[in-house]
């Protein structure tokens, strides 16, 4: 069941705005961060949209499971092929970590 609208829309509206999806469609809400010198747009992803996927988290490089809630990050300019998944935690503390990732020889490379 839907969320009870306070407010009716306009009758010339047209469509949903953004202030309207603030919570997007994966069950997070989303905001804009400035890391490294530009503006990032940042997601938290609920666990249960998350569900059957696996990815890999570029800052501790290990798969965050299915089911997992955690963030999901790209750069403002940049488009859909640049959305990375982070944990939670890893989000946070992308600025305390090295720029390199050791990975072993025959690890993917996501």
């Amino acid at each position: 069941m839907s969320p009870r609208r306070n407010r009716p829309k306009a009758a010339g509206s047209p469509g949903r705005s953004a202030e309207d999806d603030r919570t997007g469609r994966y069950g997070g809400w989303q905001s804009t961060e400035d890391w490294q010198g530009e503006e990032w747009s940042v997601r938290h992803v609920a666990g249960a949209s998350a569900e059957g996927k696996t990815y890999r988290c570029p800052g501790c490089d290990q798969l965050i499971p299915s089911g997992v809630p955690h963030v999901v990050a790209w750069p403002e300019h940049a488009g859909v092929d640049d959305r990375r998944h982070w944990h939670k935690a890893c989000w946070n503390a992308k600025d305390r970590r090295t720029t390199r990732v050791q990975r072993s020889r025959n690890a993917p490379k996501f």
